[in-house]
């Protein structure tokens, strides 16, 4: 752990920054366990409906998930002020979500991130994927978990309301071996976090990396470029020019991917650096400095406007962190917001981009008998 944290002592009392959150929330007249309730929110070209879910907690945070693509469809969360805002890109309605979506706030599986040269090797038997970004294969596929219909049920449980989603890949899906059970727990906590619970199981050796693909924007508008950033993490995974990781692990002092202190997304994002060249931006995964599988904070985001903050949790070795640098102005989201590059940042908890290429790389392959688990959360607090 990097000693140098000093800007920290500004959330020791993490207890205080809940209470000003909890003080700050307007009232719902919810049980105190929260609730959670289901509407319809369209249907598939081919005729099969699709379910919103809403989850409310007892201070009135809401998050609203769908079982097409596990997808974070909005996050209302309260500013310094107590106003409620929407802190997450996307689509008002399905229709957006199936014509034209860079993944937001998708369930990303079987496997988050690239995989070089779409094929990868496992027990001496090639596997060979879609390669639907340039030479490689990307987030699952050309039909991967976030494009798939869930089921989806409703659970109450101690730590508030929950949404299961569960889905069943077959053998051969995508390219990829073995059928895969796969359950996603959507809760909404007491204390303000979204938190995600991935297991998997398979009959045959496989490859397993799910993760959670939000864009979030805790201003709600603009770009996220005064957003101030942390990111637990003293070295990166440098990459090629098809952001394939070299098999590097570089230290991030004296370079822009260094955001042990807590530093402005735009302080360091349109240096002369070969890494940000090849991402436009950030698009690079961070090597967590926490032991490998315990529940330990990833990165914290601060947004000095609304006073906002966003804490990353995970169980996972690795951090993807994007600046939505490839949305171009060409995507109308929500209340018609025409999405620029840098109107958002995504934080990815998952294992390292490529890792079946890289036995140096902590594994992802999950046995038959073994069970595949990972936690996300993200908590929100106020300053």
């Amino acid at each position: 752990m990097h000693p140098d944290y000093q800007w920290l002592t500004m959330f020791t009392t993490s207890l205080s920054a809940v209470c000003l959150l909890a003080c700050a929330m307007p009232t719902t007249g919810s049980a105190a366990s929260g609730e959670i309730s289901k509407k319809s929110f369209g249907k598939m070209p081919d005729g099969t409906p699709v379910d919103l879910y809403t989850l409310r907690n007892r201070h009135g945070v809401e998050a609203k998930v769908s079982n097409y693509g596990g997808i974070v469809v909005s996050i209302k969360v309260p500013d310094r002020n107590g106003e409620l805002g929407d802190v997450v890109l996307g689509y008002d309605n399905l229709d957006g979500y199936l014509k034209e979506n860079p993944f937001f706030g998708a369930m990303v599986g079987r496997y988050g991130n690239r995989i070089a040269n779409a094929k990868f090797t496992l027990n001496g038997k090639e596997y060979k994927l879609a390669a639907n970004n340039g030479p490689n294969s990307l987030h699952g596929g050309l039909k991967g978990f976030d494009k798939m219909v869930w089921q989806g049920k409703s659970l109450a449980t101690p730590e508030g309301p929950a949404l299961e989603l569960s889905y069943v890949s077959k053998d051969g899906e995508e390219g990829f071996p073995g059928n895969l059970s796969v359950a996603a727990v959507y809760s909404l906590t007491d204390d303000n976090g979204l938190k995600l619970e991935y297991t998997a199981t398979t009959d045959k050796e496989t490859i397993v990396n799910l993760t959670q693909h939000s864009y979030f924007n805790l201003a709600g508008k603009g770009d996220v470029l005064k957003h101030e950033v942390m990111i637990n993490a003293d070295k990166f995974t440098p990459t090629d020019k098809t952001l394939i990781p070299t098999g590097e692990l570089r230290p991030v002092t004296g370079t822009p991917f260094d955001f042990r202190k807590p530093t402005a997304i735009g302080a360091r994002i349109n240096l002369d650096d070969e890494q940000l060249k090849l991402g436009a931006g950030y698009d690079q995964n961070w090597v967590i400095d926490k032991a490998p599988g315990k529940l330990g904070l990833m990165a914290r985001v601060y947004e000095p406007t609304t006073g906002r903050i966003l804490e990353v949790l995970s169980t996972e070795p690795g951090l993807q962190f994007y600046t939505g640098n490839h949305l171009g102005g060409k995507i109308a989201g929500k209340g018609g917001w025409v999405y620029k590059a840098r109107d958002a940042f995504c934080m990815e908890p998952e294992h390292f981009p490529d890792s079946p290429n890289h036995p140096e790389f902590p594994s992802v392959v999950l046995k038959p008998g073994q069970e595949f688990h990972n936690t996300i959360i993200y908590r929100f607090s106020v300053k």
